[in-house]
């Protein structure tokens, strides 16, 4: 099944799906922190999202420096020194790893065996997202055939790249996704609602311990604080009595719009993986 962007704006269980996605997506870091924050922040995901993309798209051979800096900046994502660093950083961490023979200029890179494991984990989860919506069965069918993910993810993720409302999110939801764990703060924040109904202009998550949160996601308290409080002040959240120590609330048009901008990558990844399986199929003896 196919989904355009308003048909999934419009599904009654867009916001169950998103949850279930940051649900997930919270007991990922929880499992492995390290590799977790490779998407914790919007620059970050993005970045990841194309080497992989390159990445499976050069298998083999693996990708050069070259070739994701074009990718990259391009699309406004990210300067050449920022592409150069966070490759570094990849390699480092063991998340990617030069290709012989490495004598041989231009230097290549393809993500090792973890990465991919986890390309497709995280893939995985946003399809069990989507099933939860219609009943569908795409998880298990990429559980069967994790092979799948390698022809989706790359058309997923240059379809992203490539859709400025993907890469430039409205003002409030860049707020916490450009901000170092920010994607990890709307996770919580999402996965903690429970009661959303149309009728609530201000939905609680419940109190928020902004000093153990900050901890968990190795980030400094007074910088979540400070996230906190500019988006309290754009009316994005709140404290039900004023208080810090209170419960907090998510307002509406605020989580509206951001499930508006979830369902932008929702769609590019369902349809991604409908390609898939018709590649597949078509491909099959």
């Amino acid at each position: 099944m196919r989904y355009s962007h308003a048909e999934l704006v419009a599904h009654p269980q867009l916001l169950g799906a998103i949850r279930t996605l940051a649900r997930h997506l919270r007991a990922a870091y929880n499992d492995n922190p390290r590799i977790a924050r490779l998407l914790s922040a919007h620059q970050k995901w993005l970045m990841t999202q194309a080497g992989m993309a390159l990445n499976l798209r050069n298998k083999p051979h693996g990708f050069t420096v070259a070739q994701l800096r074009e990718l990259v900046t391009d699309n406004g994502i990210a300067s050449r020194n920022t592409v150069q660093n966070y490759l570094d950083q990849l390699e480092i961490y063991r998340y990617s790893e030069r290709v012989s023979p490495l004598t041989v200029r231009p230097r290549r890179y393809r993500a090792t065996a973890i990465s991919e494991q986890s390309m497709v984990m995280w893939y995985t989860a946003n399809l069990a997202a989507l099933d939860g919506m219609d009943g569908g069965i795409r998880a298990a069918q990429m559980m069967a055939r994790p092979e799948l993910a390698f022809h989706a993810q790359p058309i997923a993720a240059l379809n992203c790249i490539a859709d400025k409302a993907w890469v430039d999110p409205p003002e409030r939801v860049g707020l916490f996704l450009w901000t170092e764990a920010g994607a990890l703060v709307m996770d919580e924040f999402i996965s903690r609602i429970e009661d959303a109904g149309r009728q609530n202009d201000r939905i609680d998550i419940g109190y928020v311990d902004a000093r153990a949160l900050s901890a968990e996601f190795m980030m400094s308290r007074t910088h979540l604080q400070r996230l906190l409080n500019k988006a309290a002040e754009q009316g994005t959240i709140g404290w039900h009595d004023d208080s810090i120590r209170s419960g907090m609330w998510f307002s509406r048009d605020f989580l509206d719009e951001y499930c508006n901008w979830q369902a932008i990558k929702f769609v590019y990844v369902n349809n991604a993986f409908a390609d898939a399986l018709e590649h597949c199929a078509a491909s099959a003896p």
